[in-house]
């Protein structure tokens, strides 16, 4: 039997969490939601309420919510949908500045953590 995926979704947001749900929903591998320390509760709560509707809809895939890069290593496919959303008066300039240390940041740890892995970025602006 074929070790199962392994996908990190990086960003816990509402698109994070879609993604995560219709990863689970597919059952395309065990999903490691991931977001930064100060909202690793909103990962960890949205992985629990997946898991748990794994049940109902009858999938079988782990999911869990964590903070910790060390969590992502071995990931097969990672996407980002971190970063700030656009708020009303911000260039996308502005945006830009804001998202690209995030993105370097995400990068440089998914480098350490999973240099094999697939990355697809979804963050703003694209």
């Amino acid at each position: 039997m074929a070790a199962r995926k392994k996908l990190a979704m990086i960003g816990a947001g509402n698109i994070g969490g879609e993604l995560a749900a219709q990863a689970a929903r597919l059952e395309l591998g065990d999903v490691y939601l991931f977001d930064i320390p100060d909202k690793v509760g909103v990962a960890q709560g949205k992985a629990l309420d997946l898991e748990q509707r794994g049940s109902i809809l009858g999938y079988d895939v782990n999911i869990r919510g964590t903070s910790n890069w060390e969590d992502l290593a071995g990931s097969d496919v990672a996407i980002v949908t971190a970063g700030v959303p656009r708020k009303p008066g911000m260039s996308r300039d502005d945006l830009l500045s804001i998202n690209l240390r995030i993105v370097r940041d995400i990068a440089e740890n998914l480098k350490r953590v999973c240099p094999d892995t697939f990355v697809i970025v979804v963050s703003h602006p694209l």
